[in-house]
């Protein structure tokens, strides 16, 4: 293995390339331009994965626990006081087989738009499980509750193949978002 070292032709010109770019290298300060913050979906949005800090300053923190409560007025507890971000990345766990827009199509899943109050196995456009549509119950939190718990021991002969959701706050949270964007009225 040989081991190789810039030449000094090459450490000038890269502290060349630097300073002129706006790196340090001169006597001047420069004056660095601020970093945006870049959303993860699949990491916490209030850590820093790197650092295990804040990635948020605290006014915008304070902000959306103050918007989250709005997101979920009128629900019923625990979903009332559910976390919107975290129930919004829970869900995608779920995007790839359902959708959650109005007039949204099925995929692998039915579309979840109108969950709530409606018949087990009665959406249009989704060839159900014979297990949903001999079931026969309605659509409430409650319901969806024990559902993502664990789908398949709900429901024997469902057809959906996910494990469920096995934190009760991780279930809370994805149910008062669905509950949010699905058209959910509370009474």
């Amino acid at each position: 293995m040989t081991l190789r070292f810039a030449t000094p032709a090459a450490l000038a010109l890269s502290l060349a390339l630097v300073t002129a770019c706006g790196g340090s290298g001169g006597d001047e300060p420069t004056e660095e331009a601020p970093t945006p913050p870049v959303e993860s979906e699949t990491a916490p949005a209030d850590t820093d994965t790197d650092a295990g800090t804040p990635a948020e300053p605290e006014a915008e923190t304070a902000a959306a626990e103050e918007e989250a409560p709005s997101q979920f007025a009128g629900f019923p507890e625990p979903y009332a006081s559910a976390d919107y971000d975290r129930g919004r990345r829970v869900f995608l766990q779920c995007q790839s087989c359902h959708t959650l827009d109005k007039g949204g199509p099925a995929v692998l899943g039915p579309n979840l738009y109108g969950l709530f109050g409606r018949e087990v196995g009665t959406k249009e456009g989704f060839d159900y499980s014979s297990a949903l549509q001999e079931a026969e119950f309605t659509w409430t939190p409650e319901q969806l509750e024990k559902w993502l718990e664990n789908p398949r021991s709900f429901l024997p002969g469902n057809k959906m193949s996910f494990a469920g959701v096995k934190r009760p706050d991780d279930r809370h949270a994805v149910i008062a978002y669905i509950m949010a964007e699905s058209g959910y009225e509370p009474s």
